[in-house]
């Protein structure tokens, strides 16, 4: 694997930490990596959180692709775009470091 490479991996897995480098945005990833697809409101009632802040994290991370919408009738359903990010969790929820 050439120094190249790495850096495009590097830089990719950087954009994706900073993207969700917040507490909600942590959360909002791993209940649509335990859901296919879920609602707004069905996930400000799992992270009981107020609408127009869940909302704000939502658009932030559908713009730089994280995620993606879909529309279902009145309701917006957002599900993840970038499978990758599962692995990211993985690490997150095995790293032996005491927080």
């Amino acid at each position: 694997m050439t120094y190249e490479m790495d850096l495009e991996k590097f830089e990719k897995a950087a954009f994706i930490l900073k993207t969700v480098a917040h507490p909600m945005r942590l959360a909002i990833v791993e209940l649509l990596t335990e859901n296919n697809k879920l609602s707004v409101n069905e996930i400000c009632l799992k992270l009981q959180s107020e609408q127009s802040l869940v909302s704000h994290h939502l658009i932030n991370m559908k713009l730089k692709g994280i995620l993606q919408s879909s529309r279902d009738g009145q309701f917006i359903n957002y599900s993840l775009r970038l499978k990758e990010i599962n692995n990211l969790l993985d690490c997150i929820e095995n790293c032996t470091c005491n927080f």
